[in-house]
């Protein structure tokens, strides 16, 4: 199984070469369902491995200089806070278990519940077709909107174990009106913060196989060369709607395949 795994690795970085996004939602499911991994322990090892492909995939951005720096401080710096405080004092502190209507619900069933709806909100905004022509002009942007999503966003992110490409993007593209280019060079940086942040905030809860992790990041950072090659040969407007449906159809398998087990068990 871990063949398939490290394989699937590669596919990971494949991704975030090619969208700035996708990483965490392939991590996930494959770390539980294919390599075998506890929920709980699959979202940090995510972190791990999403943060070094991000950090590996911004040097194309910081070459062709692409990276909106400015953007990246008001939306990185306050969610790698939210993150933090979420991945260090807020998870450990919630209950194995969760009493609901009489039901006990496993922390582990919720983390992958709520991680599997994030897809299902995020595809859509894969599948909607986007301008790339558009221009963003700085003077529009509200940075205290931008500043409180990248709140909302680290969140969300830091409790399902995810770097929030399929979230930071839509927020970059939509709300500060970046061409699609500079929203995945700009995510990258995001991403690499974000995830890396939530890792550490973790390394105390959670015992970390160094070696089968390592193995596995190398398998990601391999692919994120071959999908920032693909980047620069493939449209975007054919890319992103064809992963929005990938990331469909795997969030409804999630919701479908976790259920079943939760009402089996």
């Amino acid at each position: 199984m871990e063949i398939s795994g490290f394989a699937l690795g590669v596919l990971i970085g494949v991704t975030l070469g090619l969208i700035g996004s996708g990483g965490s939602i392939l991590a996930v499911p494959t770390l539980v369902y294919v390599v075998g991994v506890m929920p709980s322990l699959a979202t940090t090892y995510s972190l791990f491995v999403v943060g070094i492909s991000a950090l590996v995939g911004c040097l194309k951005g910081f070459k062709d200089k692409l990276i909106n720096y400015k953007l990246a401080l008001f939306f990185g710096l306050p969610s790698l806070f939210s993150i933090l405080v979420m991945r260090r004092f807020i998870l450990p502190m919630l209950p194995q278990e969760f009493q609901v209507a009489g039901y006990a619900i496993p922390k582990d069933f919720l983390i992958m519940l709520v991680f599997s709806v994030l897809m299902l909100l995020a595809s859509w905004s894969m599948i909607k077709s986007t301008n790339d022509s558009q221009e963003s002009d700085e003077s529009l942007i509200n940075f205290l909107d931008i500043a409180i999503k990248g709140i909302a966003v680290g969140l969300l992110t830091g409790f399902v174990g995810v770097g929030g490409g399929f979230l930071i993007i839509p927020t970059l593209v939509f709300s500060a009106k970046l061409p699609m280019k500079n929203a995945v060079a700009t995510s990258l940086i995001v991403i690499a913060g974000n995830a890396l942040m939530g890792f550490l905030g973790s390394l105390k809860q959670s015992p970390i196989d160094w070696y089968f992790l390592l193995s596995f990041t190398l398998c990601a950072v391999l692919g994120i060369g071959v999908g920032m090659y693909l980047n620069s040969k493939l449209s975007h407007e054919k890319l992103k709607p064809a992963f929005g449906w990938f990331v469909l159809f795997t969030g409804i398998y999630i919701i479908v395949r976790e259920t079943w087990h939760f009402w089996v068990a």
